[in-house]
């Protein structure tokens, strides 16, 4: 028999920790679900952007489509009025200052107080000036995308 001094002990060993590779069947389904959230999202962004291409080419065409001067107003407000109808029921009906305030982004008067006020008569005038109908054109090209797309107000 033996005593206890002369057995041979030894330390304990713990088993290996496991390894991260290859990961476990739970973490590849989740990379696979946050893969198909990010390629989701990058598809709604693109689909997106196209449509609002597609909506500023139809703004473009329609307004270089009229004559320059007060044609071309009267393109822009037609336009304003069909995204206006769009966004809220019974706004393409609204006139004079009501109109121009509905227009107007959430903090700026650019219709009211601004270049916009051309829509209300700029139809009507004998003759215009370009410089005031190119600026009424950019404010109301972006004034329509927010409109349309429903991103604002």
């Amino acid at each position: 028999m033996s005593t206890a001094t002369s057995l041979p002990l030894r330390d304990v060993h713990l088993p290996p920790y496991p390894s991260w590779w290859p990961l476990p069947l739970g973490w590849w389904l989740v990379l696979g679900v946050l893969a198909l959230v990010v390629l989701a999202l990058w598809a709604w962004r693109a689909l997106r952007r196209r449509r609002e291409r597609r909506w500023l080419q139809l703004f473009d065409t329609t307004v270089e489509g009229a004559a320059p001067g007060t044609a071309q107003v009267a393109a822009i407000a037609e336009l304003l009025r069909r995204a206006a109808r769009r966004r809220r029921a019974g706004a393409e009906l609204l006139q004079g200052q009501a109109w121009l305030e509905f227009l107007d982004a959430p903090g700026s008067r650019a219709f009211s107080d601004g270049d916009g006020r051309l829509l209300l008569d700029g139809a009507y005038r004998p003759t215009l000036a370009p410089d005031e109908v190119d600026r009424l054109r950019s404010l109301a090209r972006a004034r329509f995308l927010t409109l349309i797309s429903g991103r604002a107000r």
